[in-house]
C-alpha cells in the first residue's frame, strides 16, 4: 500500500459516489429530514435536530439532491483521512504503511462504499468517530484538553441521534477499566461537556409531548421479545459492515498465542473498548429486537482500526485486497441495476413505492388537475408518512399524512393543525385500493378513482367538506392513546396533541 494507490482509490471512490448521488432520487427517510431543514426548530418528532440544522444550511445554497448530500458523500473520505492523521497522535507505534492500510480499510468499508444517502446517521457518524479518536488520544495521557474536545464532539453526537449514549457509555466502561485518577477526571470534563446539548432537548421535548423519549423507547418497539431469528440476523449484518472476512480475523487473532504481531505496534486500552463494547451491547439487544445496519456504522472505524493494528503485513494485504475486490463487485452491481428497466422491480411488493420515488412527473400530471374544488385549493395528503414527505418534496409543497398512520416519523402531528382544516376539500392519494367508508365518516362526499404510472396502481380520494370533530374522535383520540400516553414522572409545560385537540385533559399514562 502506497500513498499514491491510496489517493488512486480515494479518488474512483469519490467520483462513484458524486454519480451516485445525483443519479439516485431522494429517498422518504431523506425527504424527511429535508423538510427538517425548510422548517428548522430546536428539536423535531423522533430524533435531535442536527440534521435539520445541517440541511437548513445546505438549502440556502441549493436544492439538488448532489449538494444535499454532501456531507454523506465525502464522509468515508474524510474518515479514511482522518484515520490516517490521527494514528500516530492518538497511537503510538504504527508505520506508513500501516495507517495507510487503516485508511484504506475505512475508506473502502461495505457501506461506505455506497451510502450516499443524508440521514441522522450522517452528522452522528462524524461526530462519534472524531469523538472517539480524541478520547484515546486523551487515554495516553489524561490530557484534560483532549477530554474536553472528545466532549465537545460527543455532545454533537448527542444532537445527532440518541446512539451517542452507547458511545457516552464505552467511555465509562473503559475509565472502570482504567481507574486512574485522571480518567475519572476526564469523564467528568467530557460529560459536562454534553450537557448544554442534553438541556436543550430535555427542554424542546418537556414543551412537546416528550416525542423523542417516546418514539425511541416506547412506540417504535411493539414488536420486540425474544427471537432466535434477530441474532442471526445480527451476525449477518456485523460480518457485512465490517467486511465479510473481519470476524473470522478477529476470531483468529484471539485465539492466537501470538496476540501483538510486533512490539513496534503498541495499542491502546481504550481502541479496544470503543471498538467491541459496542457490538456486544447490540447483540445482547439482538435478542429481542432487530438490530438496524445503520445502528452500527459510527463504530466500524474503531474496530478497522483495531484489527489494522494487529494483523501481520501479508493477512493485511490479503484484506485489503479483499476490501477492494468487494468494493468494485459493488459500484458493478450498481452500474448493472442502474441500467435496468424500473419495470424489472413490477413483481416485487416494494414497487409502487419505486414508482413514487422515481416517477414523480407523471405522478405529478396524474394529480395537479384535481388539486382544484369549487371551494378554492384541496389539501393534498396521504396516508404514511414517509410517502408524504417524498411526495411533497417532489412536488415542493406540503403533504398532509390522514389516518393514523404508525409509530415512525410521526412529525406531521406537530406540522398539521386538524382544526384549521374544518371544512376543506382533500385530495388523498393511495398505493393501496380505499375503502370508501374509512373515508365517509370525515366528509360530506366522497369519491374515488385510480390511475397507473408504469403499471404501479394508486388511487385518488376525493373527499368534500372536512369535518374536523369526527376526525378528532375517530382518528386523534386513538393516536393520543397510541402514541402519547406519556409517562406521569416526566415534566411536562406544554403538549400539542393535547393543548390543540383535547383541551382540559393531559396526554399521560
Amino acid at each position: 500500500m502506497t500513498g499514491r494507490l491510496f489517493a488512486a482509490l480515494l479518488a474512483v471512490t469519490l467520483v462513484f459516489r458524486f454519480w451516485l448521488a445525483a443519479a439516485f432520487p431522494i429517498t422518504g427517510d431523506e425527504a424527511y429530514f429535508i423538510w427538517w431543514g425548510w422548517k428548522p426548530d430546536w428539536g423535531f418528532y423522533d430524533h435531535p435536530p442536527m440534521i435539520g440544522w445541517w440541511l437548513a444550511v445546505l438549502l440556502q445554497i441549493a436544492e439538488v439532491e448532489w449538494w444535499l448530500r454532501l456531507p454523506s458523500i465525502l464522509l468515508p473520505a474524510v474518515l479514511a483521512l482522518g484515520t490516517y492523521w490521527a494514528l500516530p497522535r492518538v497511537i503510538d507505534g504504527p508505520g506508513e504503511e500501516r495507517r495507510l492500510w487503516a485508511a484504506t480499510l475505512v475508506l473502502l468499508a461495505p457501506v461506505n462504499v455506497w451510502n450516499v444517502f443524508i440521514t441522522t446517521d450522517t452528522p452522528l457518524i462524524y461526530f462519534s468517530v472524531l469523538s472517539g479518536l480524541a478520547w484515546i488520544r486523551a487515554s495516553h495521557d489524561d490530557s484534560p484538553r483532549w477530554y474536553v474536545i472528545a466532549g465537545a464532539l460527543l455532545a454533537g453526537a448527542v444532537l445527532s441521534k440518541y446512539f451517542a449514549a452507547i458511545l457516552g457509555f464505552a467511555y465509562l466502561v473503559d475509565v472502570l477499566r482504567r481507574r486512574t485518577r485522571g480518567a475519572f477526571a476526564g469523564l467528568v470534563i467530557a460529560y459536562a461537556c454534553t450537557l448544554p446539548a442534553l438541556a436543550l432537548m430535555a427542554w424542546w421535548n418537556s414543551g412537546n409531548c416528550w416525542p423523542n423519549y417516546m418514539f425511541n423507547f416506547v412506540n417504535r418497539h411493539g414488536d420486540a421479545g425474544w427471537s432466535l431469528k434477530t441474532p442471526l440476523l445480527y451476525v449477518v449484518t456485523l460480518a457485512y459492515v465490517l467486511g465479510p472476512p473481519v470476524l473470522w480475523l478477529v476470531w483468529r487473532h484471539l485465539r492466537s498465542e501470538r496476540r501483538i504481531v510486533s512490539a513496534e505496534f503498541s495499542y491502546s486500552v481504550s481502541l479496544g473498548t470503543l471498538a467491541w463494547l459496542p457490538f456486544l451491547l447490540f447483540a445482547g439487544l439482538s435478542l429481542v429486537k432487530q438490530i438496524g445496519l445503520h445502528w452500527l456504522l459510527s463504530f466500524v472505524p474503531f474496530t478497522l482500526i483495531w484489527l489494522t493494528l494487529r494483523l501481520s503485513p501479508a493477512s493485511l494485504r490479503r484484506l485489503g485486497l479483499f476490501f477492494a475486490g468487494f468494493a468494485t463487485l459493488h459500484i458493478a452491481g450498481i452500474l448493472v441495476v442502474s441500467r435496468l428497466p424500473l419495470e424489472t422491480w413490477q413483481e416485487t411488493r416494494l414497487y409502487d413505492g419505486i414508482v413514487l420515488t422515481f416517477e414523480h412527473q407523471p405522478l405529478a400530471r396524474e394529480l395537479e388537475p384535481n388539486f382544484k374544488s369549487e371551494r378554492g385549493e384541496r389539501v393534498l395528503a396521504m396516508d404514511g408518512y414517509s410517502n408524504a414527505v417524498t411526495l411533497g418534496y417532489n412536488l415542493r409543497r406540503y403533504v398532509v399524512v390522514f389516518g393514523e398512520a404508525s409509530s415512525h416519523a410521526r412529525h406531521d402531528d406537530l406540522m398539521t393543525d386538524f382544526r384549521t382544516l374544518e371544512g376543506r376539500d382533500f385530495l388523498i392519494l393511495r398505493k393501496s385500493q380505499p375503502n370508501v367508508d374509512d373515508y365517509r365518516r370525515y366528509f360530506r362526499q366522497v369519491s374515488v378513482d385510480s390511475f397507473e404510472v408504469r403499471g404501479a396502481k394508486f388511487w385518488r380520494v376525493k373527499g368534500d367538506g372536512f369535518d374536523y370533530a369526527a376526525y378528532r374522535d375517530g382518528v386523534l383520540a386513538s393516536v393520543r392513546q397510541k402514541y402519547y400516553a406519556i409517562p406521569a414522572w416526566l415534566p411536562q409545560t406544554a403538549c400539542y396533541m393535547c393543548d390543540r385537540y383535547f383541551p382540559g385533559q393531559t396526554c399521560r399514562r
